[in-house]
C-alpha cells in the first residue's frame, strides 16, 4: 500500500527484500549503457585488479537499489518524481553472487504546498554480509492527502 506524505515520520525505516547480483545483469548493463571498464568485463584483467575479480558498474547497483525500493510499494501511487540526490558513496565493491538489500530511513520532511510534499531518506545498500556497498541521501516528491 502506497504511503502518502504524511504517513513518513522522521526516523522511520523499511528494508527491501534482497536481490542477487549475476554475471548476466553486469553484461546487459555494459550493453545498455556501453560501459565495457575492464574490471566489469574482463575476468583475466580484474583478477589482476586490487579486488581480485569483476565487480558489478557501481551505477548498476545504484539503480537495482532504486528498482528494489520501488518493488516496497510503498511509493507506487504516490510518488511524483525523483527529488534529488545529495550524496553517493560507494564503500565496498559488489561482486557477482552478492547479494544486496536496501535499508532506507526518513530523515527529513518538507511539505510544499496543500498536494506535495519532499521526504528526505538516508539510504545504505547492505549486501549478505550487511556491509554497506552504497550509501546515499535522496529525495522523493510525494502526494499528500487531501484533507
Amino acid at each position: 500500500m502506497s504511503q502518502y506524505f504524511e504517513d513518513f515520520k522522521i526516523g522511520s525505516e523499511f528494508e527491501t527484500r534482497g536481490r542477487t547480483i549475476t554475471e548476466t545483469d553486469i553484461v546487459m548493463f555494459a550493453c545498455l549503457t556501453g560501459d565495457f571498464i575492464e574490471l566489469h568485463v574482463n575476468e583475466e584483467y580484474a583478477r589482476q585488479s586490487m579486488f581480485g575479480q569483476r565487480i558489478a558498474h557501481g551505477m548498476l547497483v545504484f539503480s537495482i537499489s532504486a528498482g528494489l525500493t520501488a518493488q516496497t510499494n510503498l511509493f507506487n501511487d504516490t510518488v511524483l518524481a525523483f527529488y534529488g540526490l545529495d550524496t553517493l558513496r560507494f564503500t565496498k565493491p559488489v561482486f557477482i553472487g552478492d547479494t544486496i538489500r536496501v535499508r532506507k530511513r526518513c530523515l527529513t520532511q518538507q511539505a510544499k504546498d496543500e498536494e506535495r510534499g519532499v521526504i528526505g531518506f538516508e539510504t545504505t545498500v547492505i549486501n549478505q554480509r550487511n556491509e554497506p556497498v552504497i550509501v546515499y541521501h535522496d529525495k522523493l516528491l510525494v502526494k499528500r492527502r487531501r484533507t
